[in-house]
């Protein structure tokens, strides 16, 4: 197959979609298939585009087989609203005339957020008579409202616009969660344009390994302490200031280290909250090349998950894969009613606790600390559960099996459109 995906995050963006995305393209192109990706110049999470790629409009490069072509975007740091959607248009704009510049896809494959990407994608679609799977990472505009971060009456009914415009337009939909299906039925997408695919981890690249003689714990002297490990995005949906609080409460274990993995500018908020409330347990830490994961995640004793209480409840954070796949028990502060919640329980690989509540937090993160026995058995069952069912693999067979059956689909419906009368001898 040839296959168009269509996302504004890729390599060599470290979090996020970008992974996920450049796995699925390289893990394609080793099953056989030809693969073209239609991406923004990186520059997640620090919200700059990346050295090497600034003050250029295109950009193409092949790597591991797949052909990337990059497109400007117009950037700022801190996007309100109105950058966000000059932002997005940017991409909108550019990213469609490299889309044409190719060979001709069997199949386009479209991330989402952002949203407004849904657009040129139909309109690719169709002018390649080809189909178009819209693949939901997050359920925008809701989402977006729910945390206020969209006010205005005006940008919410143009959203909610593009959003029906998106999903009436998709040949097909994956979601990444159960959850996001009962959303998409309750909105009346028809149930056989949904397909549920979780997101995935590479369990042969993040998997166990030993604490002792850890690069990440030599680098920042972390040797015979016990790690508490964030590590992600710090923005309005975590609420990091339950972990600085809970940490606080620790401070009596002189071996407990919190050590916070993110963005630059991020830190420096957090940095002046321990300031503040006297926090001295507290590690903050710059972003890793992708190489350096495993190291890191094996390095934690504990790995965090964090969700402010007004996250929606069918949000469902990319991190908790990867933490499954580490080996090391999750200790989850989010919603009880959420998919992040429903997930770490069923996986057996951690303990929720109550969102924004930091002395539950603090209390179940001394529990494990004084019982390594269990901490080491969530650890083990995180494990198997993601291998089980989020090992990569599995995400290659069903969006193959995906693709493949829509190809079919679409020949048919060519056949019978060009030739009705000898298909309907056949009959």
């Amino acid at each position: 197959m040839r296959i168009l995906i269509y996302s504004y995050n890729y390599h060599p963006e470290p979090i996020g979609i970008a992974p996920l995305m450049t796995e699925l393209a390289e893990g394609l192109v080793k099953r056989g298939h030809e693969v073209r990706v239609v991406t923004g110049m990186p520059n997640y999470p620090q919200r700059k585009i990346y050295e090497g790629y600034r003050g250029k409009l295109y950009q193409s490069e092949v790597r591991n087989g797949v052909h990337i072509q990059r497109c400007y975007v117009w950037i700022r740091p801190k996007p309100g609203l109105v950058a966000r959607m000059i932002l997005d248009g940017s991409f909108v704009l550019t990213s469609f005339v490299q889309a044409l510049n190719g060979w001709q896809p069997d199949i386009i494959l479209l991330t989402i957020p952002p949203l407004p990407v849904c657009v040129p994608a139909a309109l690719l679609g169709w002018i390649y008579n080809c189909p178009v799977v819209v693949n939901l990472q997050d359920i925008l505009p809701e989402a977006a409202i729910h945390l206020g971060l969209i006010k205005s009456k005006f940008a919410i009914r143009i959203f909610k616009m593009l959003e029906q415009f998106a999903y009436r337009s998709a040949t097909a939909i994956s979601v990444i969660t159960e959850g996001f299906i009962d959303n998409l039925l309750s909105k009346q997408v028809p149930p056989e344009k949904i397909t549920c695919i979780p997101n995935w981890v590479d369990t042969d690249f993040v998997r166990p390994t030993p604490k002792a003689g850890n690069p990440f714990r030599e680098r920042y002297g972390l040797d015979n302490q016990f790690v508490v490990m964030y590590s992600g995005n710090i923005a309005l949906t975590q609420g990091l200031e339950t972990v600085l609080d809970a940490a606080a409460k620790l401070q009596d274990l002189p071996n407990v280290k919190f050590v916070i993995v993110g963005e630059e500018r991020a830190r420096q908020r957090l940095a002046q909250y321990c300031k503040a409330h006297n926090i001295h347990n507290v590690l903050l830490c710059d972003f890793e090349p992708r190489h350096y994961l495993p190291e890191m995640l094996a390095a934690a004793d504990v790995g965090l998950v964090v969700q402010k209480r007004n996250v929606v409840s069918f949000n469902m954070p990319s991190k908790l894969q990867l933490l499954l796949a580490s080996g090391r028990p999750i200790v989850a502060s989010v919603p009880l009613n959420g998919m992040a919640a429903r997930a770490l329980s069923q996986s057996g690989g951690g303990v929720v606790v109550p969102a924004e509540q930091p002395s539950m937090l603090a209390e179940t993160i001394r529990g494990l600390y004084h019982d390594p026995e269990r901490a080491a058995e969530l650890g083990q069952q995180g494990r198997q559960f993601a291998l089980n069912y989020y090992a990569r693999d599995r995400a290659l067979d069903a969006y193959e099996a995906l693709f493949a059956r829509l190809i079919q689909r679409q020949s048919k419906v060519a056949a019978i459109a060009q030739f009705p009368e000898q298909v309907a001898t056949r009959r």
